[in-house]
């Protein structure tokens, strides 16, 4: 069997951040190959087939983009259009439908 090219983090004080940041009780974020969770189990998270998708597709933005260059585009995206209309999370909802 194959080991994941990515890392769940359950009950992380980051997700927490951003969870309440966002106004939710649970999150998943992430940073490079890591997907961060609050308020949800990491064993919930990979039973939501969209939801995991769409976190992939972020793994695959850092891959794409660096790390450092990915969290730039990202934050500048977000300051000119909001968190939902910045084109990575557009790009990642459109990915949960594949």
């Amino acid at each position: 069997m194959n080991k994941p090219d990515f890392i769940i983090k359950e009950h992380s004080w980051l997700a927490k951040v951003a969870a309440k940041k966002l106004r939710s009780s649970n999150v998943a974020m992430v940073l490079g190959n890591t997907i961060h969770l609050f308020g949800v189990t990491k064993t919930d998270f990979l039973l939501d087939e969209k939801w995991l998708k769409h976190e992939l597709c972020h793994i695959n933005q850092f891959k794409q983009y660096g790390y450092f260059n990915f969290v730039v585009r990202y934050l500048w995206e977000s300051l000119r259009k909001g968190y939902s209309n910045n084109r990575f999370e557009v790009e990642a909802r459109s990915a949960e439908e594949l």
